[in-house]
């Protein structure tokens, strides 16, 4: 009894660190969104450039997404995990004193290459600490913390911005150095508390390679580019459709930003909630997790109305009825990418991140000169709405069924 308390208690631990780095993950990125407009006036740039200050982003998270990935199964997360957040934290810190668009740019590329590490990381300690009808709860929890750091800043840019167009530095500087916090506690952790494993699940080794034969493989990098793109499109353009394509003070804007990542945390934690209860229900995990998939993605599908709505209280609801579907999607995914391989979750993580973050650079760059072209983000948004909805199909058509039913025996 003694022994189970305190393998939960050290569950819950870990859990808490893990959803805490999610969310200093996105406030380190979301700082640029919250203030794009005025980045954008102060370095004079267009739409394009900042589209691709996000698509430098993308590449260069892709790009980390395989290094880390093939990193986290050969080395220690206890100390990998340490580093990445160290040094991401590091860039969000130095994008707060660039003088120019370059500097900036730069800074951004080696944030998305070092926050890119923690995916690998997270998901490869979930998958290790909860059987397969836990994973979608516990990716929940995960997940949930980007919304979390999503949500927190745009409250803390209220707080210290001021009338001074360059007051937007300040806030980069504190973000960056939260990190450093996180380092220190997770390292205060013992390594068997952090490397503890519940799995029972006995893999023979093979080639990581041989993953990459798997059809699974390859529905999942159809599933996240297109979820992926839905989201960080969202994530990235929000503030600034609020403001300039209907006309919300930047203040109002990111007020609702917070809201607007507030209900896409509860979408992410009742997706996982969700598919558990299903499970625990006696439904097969696969069915529980698809038909949750479902919901989330026609949640997502609301987008398509975005342009006959005008400015106004529909038009808020209906965005953050697809801001809850748009993440909700994200813990199922995961949970598909776990049945995957033990031996190699890293790279299965790494891999998949590849595909989710070298299509949604040509998305945001290609958003942008959209924007520029019609002054109008209405089209992107409805068009990205639909996404979800043709992963889902990948998934009901694609997803071998002998392997579904071999993960639910092993629950």
């Amino acid at each position: 009894m003694k022994g189970n308390l305190a393998a939960n208690s050290r569950i819950a631990w870990v859990a808490g660190l893990l959803l805490l780095a999610s969310a200093i993950n996105y406030m380190d990125r979301q700082t640029l969104a919250n203030v794009a407009v005025r980045i954008g006036r102060e370095f004079q740039m267009s739409q394009e450039q900042y589209g691709n200050l996000e698509a430098s982003f993308g590449w260069a998270f892709a790009a980390g997404s395989l290094f880390f990935g093939f990193l986290a199964d050969r080395v220690s997360v206890r100390w990998l995990y340490a580093a990445v957040v160290l040094l991401w934290s590091a860039m969000g810190l130095a994008s707060g004193f660039s003088q120019n668009y370059q500097q900036l740019l730069l800074c951004r590329t080696l944030l998305g290459f070092f926050e890119a590490g923690h995916w690998p990381c997270g998901i490869k300690t979930v998958r290790a600490m909860l059987d397969a009808s836990g994973r979608a709860m516990g990716n929940s929890v995960l997940q949930s913390g980007t919304s979390i750091g999503a949500i927190t800043t745009p409250l803390i840019m209220n707080w210290l911005l001021t009338d001074s167009l360059s007051s937007w530095r300040l806030p980069f500087q504190i973000v960056g150095g939260i990190g450093i916090l996180w380092v220190i506690s997770w390292l205060a952790l013992g390594p068997e508390t952090i490397e503890v494993s519940r799995t029972t699940e006995v893999e023979s080794s093979r080639p990581w390679w041989h993953v990459l034969l798997d059809r699974r493989m390859w529905i999942i990098f159809g599933v996240i580019a297109l979820i992926n793109t839905t989201w960080q499109l969202l994530r990235a353009w929000l503030p600034k459709f609020l403001q300039e394509g209907r006309g919300y003070l930047e203040r109002d804007a990111l007020y609702y930003n917070s809201l607007w990542f507030a209900m896409t945390d509860v979408g992410c934690l009742a997706a996982g909630a969700f598919a558990l209860w299903l499970a625990r229900r006696g439904s097969p995990v696969f069915q529980a997790r698809l038909f949750t998939f479902l919901i989330c993605s026609l949640m997502c599908l609301a987008a398509v109305a975005v342009p006959w709505l005008p400015r106004g209280w529909l038009l808020l609801g209906v965005l953050l009825v697809v801001g809850a579907g748009a993440l909700g999607v994200f813990p199922i995914y995961h949970a598909f990418t776990q049945d995957l391989s033990h031996e190699h979750q890293g790279k299965v993580t790494g891999i998949a991140g590849v595909a989710a973050w070298l299509f949604s650079p040509f998305a945001q760059r290609l958003y942008g000169q959209r924007i520029d072209a019609t002054h109008s983000f209405d089209q992107g948004l409805a068009v990205m709405g639909c996404l979800p909805v043709a992963a889902f199909l990948l998934l009901l058509f694609g997803w071998p069924r002998t392997h579904s039913s071999i993960e639910d025996e092993k629950c």
